[in-house]
């Protein structure tokens, strides 16, 4: 093989492996929005339940309240790994490109 041969075949390697990291970072960006924005469902039910919950028995509105901040608190953990991951992918890409 000839040394442009070797080069034109790494190159495309390189361009396969960048592709597929752009894919999964937009993947990943994706999911982040999704996540965000159910998040923010999540958020906007826990106010309308919190106003019609208002007057209520204190002990149930307790056990609601702390079942929505663990759900909370999931949401935001994938968040997070969500957002590491992405992290992750774009020094990837910067040591493809570097």
């Amino acid at each position: 093989m000839t040394e442009t041969a070797l080069m034109q075949s790494d190159l495309d390697r390189l361009t396969e492996r960048v592709e597929r990291a752009a894919q999964l970072v937009q993947r990943l960006r994706e999911d982040h929005d999704r996540i965000a924005r159910e998040r923010d469902e999540l958020a906007q039910r826990l106010q309308d339940v919190d106003r019609k919950l208002q007057g209520q028995d204190v002990t149930a509105l307790l056990q609601e309240l702390g079942a929505l901040r663990r759900e909370q608190k999931d949401w935001h953990g994938e968040r997070r790994e969500v957002a590491s991951r992405i992290e992750a992918m774009l020094k990837r890409l910067e040591k493809l490109e570097a």
